[in-house]
């Protein structure tokens, strides 16, 4: 059924007593277009949005079962598109319209066994886009997702690294090879923090995805999720929750939005102001009249650094300025922990209050990080495997692609070998183990501490040390997600910092040999065998 909003809905949606609706407002710029507004027929509701784009929901699962541009269909019609895997015939599908907005709610209770899902999809006359809003309640939820099905007869062009299409699988059912080339929808994604509008093109038409502030996903500013994948058909996604190496749990109760889908003639479209969903009544919106600011300074790091807040409920980042000073984005109010970063890698901690209708001013955060004077170190401390073997190839191919320099083993010779020929990854059944090889003069024979630190870990693995005929205690493992890493596009997990204390009686005057062994309780063949991901190597 179409019903109208309520006089209150309404004067909250044009802004009365609110927050300002974006830069054209409800109401105001360009007139409505005359075939704008949602109509129910047949089982569908059909919005048209004024501006070509016109789109139809089947009332009974709330599936998005035709786009079409200019009267050509984008929607794949052999698998449509839906939040999540479907809600499935038991979601409760409604259409309201006031004036130039269109909201349709989508509800599903018991979803996936347990919990209550609402997905909006929102239409505003003049706009060829969908906007979109999605909260699952504190029961929980699979992966959360829109996942957008367009027909590849006119979607033609995507992400190379994402297209799986004709491929055949080699690891689990999601990871292909393409003519030589390995390729999976875990390729090619970028980190939240950089998730700017990206989409798939074709002949004069395209579509694009802008993914909103991630508030409400989780995994932090470094988080890479999938974005696109290539198969029959040309799938163009918002991940919001996935469980894919995530080092935080879902955020649950909350809003995930506003994002959006937006078709043009194929150019790309600025980032659209979503800030009017916040006044249209959406279950867990908050608008900026009840957020506040952090600002402060981040000191002991270069300028450019990120620095994060999270909590149970939100996440957000600010990256500093070249005199180090920060300004937050709008936050819900609550107490976060505030969190520095060297690159990516945490190298302070504290906690900060956000109350709404404020800024809370000199929240300044100080490196408790120290490198001290190396006898060696091998790569740079900053949370990533940035420099060493195949690392410029780790978030866009498998491991084993033909496109990969050669694992090893590897013997490294401090001063001689250069960074880039230490491996970026160290698995038991692939490469075990790495060498180095260093000099010492007589006055350098002393107690000495070795320093290793991962950015990722898999299946328990870690590094044993061994220097010359002095062999370490095999430490604990480190705390990371459970779920597959190294091969997947991402040397992220939990950033982890292992410590050896090694006699002046393990070394010699001359040439010394220092074995890195990767060890673990537990098993696997290749490269999902136990394995890390290495930041840095030093001695000191």
């Amino acid at each position: 059924m179409v019903t109208p909003l309520g006089r209150r809905t309404f004067l909250r949606a044009i802004g009365a007593g609110g927050i300002a609706l974006g830069a054209r407002g409800l109401l105001s710029g360009p007139a409505a277009a005359s075939t704008f507004g949602v109509t129910s027929g047949g089982g569908f509701f059909t919005v048209d949005t004024g501006a070509g784009l016109v789109f139809q929901v089947r009332q009974s699962n709330g599936d998005l079962t035709s786009l079409r541009r200019n009267g050509v269909e984008l929607q794949s019609q052999s698998r449509f598109s839906h939040v999540e895997s479907g809600l499935g015939n038991g979601a409760t599908v409604t259409a309201t319209q006031n004036g130039n907005i269109v909201v349709i709610t989508e509800s599903a209770t018991n979803w996936y066994g347990s919990g209550v899902i609402h997905h909006y999809l929102v239409a505003r006359s003049g706009d060829a886009a969908i906007y979109m809003a999605t909260i699952v309640d504190n029961n929980g939820a699979g992966e959360l997702r829109w996942i957008q099905e367009f027909d590849r007869r006119v979607i033609t062009t995507m992400n190379t690294a994402a297209d799986v299409n004709g491929g055949t699988a080699i690891e689990s059912t999601d990871v292909f090879l393409v003519n030589g080339q390995t390729r999976s929808k875990y390729y090619g994604n970028r980190q939240a923090m950089n998730l700017t509008i990206r989409g798939v093109t074709g002949n004069g038409v395209g579509a694009f995805m802008a993914y909103g502030n991630r508030e409400s996903s989780s995994g932090g500013p470094f988080f890479r999720d999938i974005e696109q994948q290539g198969s029959t058909t040309i799938q163009l996604y918002n991940y919001m929750w996935s469980g894919h190496n995530d080092t935080e749990g879902q955020r649950l109760g909350v809003l995930n939005g506003p994002y959006a889908l937006i078709v043009t003639d194929g150019s790309v479209p600025a980032a659209p102001d979503m800030t009017f969903m916040y006044s249209l009544g959406l279950q867990g919106a908050v608008p900026l009249s009840g957020r506040g600011f952090v600002n402060g300074k981040a000191i002991g790091v270069p300028g450019g650094s990120v620095v994060g807040f999270a909590n149970g409920q939100a996440q957000y980042w600010a990256v500093s300025g070249s005199d180090g000073n920060f300004s937050s984005p709008a936050m819900k109010p609550g107490t976060y922990t505030q969190t520095l970063y060297q690159t990516e890698l945490p190298v302070a901690t504290r906690s900060v209050t956000v109350t709404a209708g404020t800024t809370s001013s000199g929240q300044n955060i100080t490196s408790t990080f120290t490198t001290p004077t190396a006898i060696f170190r091998i790569g740079t401390w900053d949370g990533t495997p940035t420099g060493f073997k195949n690392a410029n190839n780790l978030t866009t191919m498998h491991p084993s692609d033909a496109r990969m320099a050669n694992w090893g083993p590897t013997t490294y010779v401090v001063g001689a070998s250069p960074t880039s020929a230490f491996p970026a990854y160290q698995w038991v059944g692939v490469n075990n183990p790495t060498t180095v090889t260093f000099t010492l003069s007589a006055s350098q024979i002393a107690a000495r501490t070795v320093r290793i630190g991962l950015s990722a870990a898999y299946n328990n693995g870690r590094p044993q040390v061994s220097v010359n005929n002095w062999t370490s205690s095999i430490p604990a493992p480190s705390a990371q997600p459970k779920s597959r890493s190294l091969t997947i596009g991402t040397y992220r997990g939990n950033e982890a910092l292992f410590t050896y204390q090694v006699p002046a009686s393990a070394f010699v005057t001359g040439t010394n040999t220092m074995r890195i062994t990767v060890v673990s309780g537990d098993s696997g063949t290749a490269f999902l065998s136990p394995g890390v991901s290495f930041d840095c190597v030093e001695m000191f």
